[in-house]
């Protein structure tokens, strides 16, 4: 029975019905997600998942746009690599809060709530089937660029701060590169003890080490990178339990 629940899960395709007003082309597209954003996404990058319940349709555009769109389908649309990237984090943020809109909006994604988000709860992107933890590990974080885990937005408190407009091809890297600024200079994220010699860092610095070393030879060197402080070699890393309460603005989680 629970093996049948699962594989039931497992299958489960969300995507908008047909609807009018899709955008045809990527600077519309941009252009109607950045207003999902500025009319729903406060200054703290909190979302007003109340309103987006209410009133979803320029969401499901920009969703239904994602489902039969990608640098795979249409590479002509997508001839360079920023515009292949600014695509998939815009596409991947999209798609994350048309998910918590698909589940009610719950209160928080830990527990089994976590597998059924980002596992078995799959969406159509350029015509194929895929979930969101694909989506980020197969298709997003191979290219290599380290920063976007500033930018992903899985819609809970322990993301980056959501954006309140698109990614854009054209000024890609200073968007990755402020994102990066503002959640290493956040105390929710880097926290330095100078007592204890602690160093302690985001769970996103911990969930994917492995970029980050690619990147600098120690996390504290990532991190000192962008801070003015000196971070000491010696000091211990140390890794800040993940929020995983929805990032809700206002109105109650159902």
């Amino acid at each position: 029975m629970a093996f049948g629940l699962l594989s039931l899960l497992a299958t489960t395709t969300f995507a908008p019905a047909a609807i009018t007003g899709v955008p045809d082309n990527i600077e519309d597209w941009e252009a109607l997600w950045s207003k999902v954003l500025t009319t729903n996404v406060d200054d703290a990058g909190r979302i007003d998942f109340a309103a987006l319940a209410n009133d979803h349709g320029d969401l499901e555009r920009v969703v239904a746009f994602i489902g039969a769109v990608d640098p795979e389908s249409r590479p002509a649309m997508f001839p360079e690599s920023n515009d292949r990237l600014a695509y998939y984090i815009n596409a991947y943020n999209a798609l994350a809060m048309y998910g918590v809109i698909n589940k009610g909006v719950p209160k928080s994604l830990a527990g089994f709530r976590k597998l059924t988000f980002f596992y078995f709860q799959r969406f159509k992107v350029g015509g194929r089937s895929i979930s969101l933890y694909n989506f980020e590990n197969k298709v997003i974080r191979p290219i290599g660029e380290e920063r976007i885990h500033f930018a992903l937005n899985c819609m809970v408190v322990g993301c980056p701060r959501l954006p309140q407009t698109a990614f854009s091809s054209a000024t890609l890297d200073e968007q990755l590169e402020a994102a990066t600024r503002t959640f290493i200079g956040e105390d929710r994220n880097v926290q330095l003890d100078l007592d204890r010699k602690e160093l302690n860092l985001s769970s996103i610095f911990d969930f994917y080490t492995e970029d980050f070393l690619a990147k600098a030879p120690s996390l504290a060197a990532y991190v000192d990178s962008y801070r003015s402080e000196n971070i000491l070699a010696d000091f211990k890393v140390q890794f800040i339990d993940y929020d995983w309460t929805v990032n809700i603005r206002k109105g109650a989680a159902e």
